[in-house]
Order: structure tokens, then C-alpha cells, then sequence
């Protein structure tokens, strides 16, 4: 999945992710684009669960995009979860790099 308004995210530490506000509209436009994300989220729930495989999500919060490099350990219809109980909305992610 790309999206051309990713360019230089600001990397954070999953440990950080919960200090941030999230808006409540998509960052994603189309229809298309949101049924690419999930198909990339179920990947990506697949190779954290089985092979504990790191992925990077890029995201946007309030203040911008973000970058995380981490484990996806289960997908809601609204939220990732992350290792600790962190969560990202759905609705803000932008890209998820297998």
C-alpha cells in the first residue's frame, strides 16, 4: 500500500503511541484504499502471530505522520493492538509495510 503524503514520517517507539491524539476522520480517501489497508492489517496480524515478524505502520496523528516498527498482535474492526495494550485507530493509519 502507498500513499504520496507519507513522505519523511517521524519515527516513535510503540511506547509512545498512547500519549498521542488521533482525529476522527480517515486519513485514507477511497474505497479501494481502505479495503487495501485491511488486507494489509490481516497480513500483517499473521506474521506477528506466527512468526513474530516486525512490520512498519505508518500513521497520522494531530500533529503529523508517524512511523512504527513493531508487532501486530491483534485488528478490531476500529483499532490495531499492539504489544502492552497500545492501540492505533484503524482510520489513521496510512501505509502498513509487511
Amino acid at each position: 500500500m502507498t500513499n504520496s503524503t507519507n513522505s519523511n514520517p517521524v519515527s516513535i517507539e510503540k511506547e509512545n503511541i498512547s500519549g498521542l491524539k488521533f482525529p476522527e476522520t480517515d486519513v485514507l480517501t477511497t474505497s479501494e484504499e481502505i479495503k487495501n489497508r485491511f488486507a494489509e492489517l490481516d497480513r500483517a496480524l499473521k506474521l506477528g502471530n506466527l512468526e513474530h515478524n516486525k512490520i512498519k505502520i505508518t500513521f497520522k496523528d494531530s500533529e503529523g505522520v508517524k512511523q512504527v516498527n513493531t508487532t501486530v498482535w491483534g485488528v478490531t474492526d476500529k483499532r490495531v493492538i499492539l504489544k502492552q495494550g497500545v492501540v492505533i485507530p484503524i482510520h489513521r493509519i496510512l501505509e502498513v509495510n509487511v
